[in-house]
């Protein structure tokens, strides 16, 4: 069980993803390293609208929804990185994703960790190697390549 104090509550972190209920995925921020690393926290539950059909009789997690809580918690790193947080006109893509790797579900009551590192940043491509956990276990992992289109978002220090 994680109880460390989070770094980003989810005020903060509305502020990073455009993303509302029920795409947002990330719900603390417990540490970040601008340009090195992040890891954070989704509390999966059973109430989640996915579950309804993603088994009745043994609610799993979907794969991609563990890439994209993945991508957001990347996208927290990036942005913070670069000190700018999205507005209305900002985008971000993913690039491309890489060795994806599924391990063990994810259910209902796991605290899914999630972790990204910064492996580079070439013409503003962002290459991040990223893994999901519950407790020790790893559950997911995959390199992902995210394009931040932070021309368009707003200077930290503004916001």
């Amino acid at each position: 069980m994680t109880t460390d104090k989070p770094f980003l509550d989810i005020q903060a972190i509305l502020k990073y993803l455009p993303h509302r209920y029920p795409f947002l995925l990330v719900d603390q921020v417990l540490e970040f390293k601008a340009g090195e690393t992040i890891r954070a926290l989704k509390n999966v539950t059973f109430n989640e609208p996915h579950f309804t059909g993603h088994f009745p009789e043994r609610p799993v997690m979907p794969g991609v929804l563990i890439l994209e809580a993945l991508a957001q918690a990347a996208g927290i790193l990036v942005f913070g990185t670069l000190r700018k947080v999205p507005n209305v006109n900002t985008r971000f893509y993913f690039a491309g994703i890489d060795n994806c790797r599924f391990r063990r579900p994810v259910v209902p009551g796991d605290q899914l960790v999630l972790t990204a590192k910064v492996e580079r940043n070439m013409k503003g491509i962002w290459r991040l190697s990223t893994a999901a956990y519950v407790g020790e276990a790893e559950a997911a992992s995959a390199t992902m390549m995210l394009f931040p289109d932070a021309d368009n978002a707003t200077p930290l220090d503004v916001a």
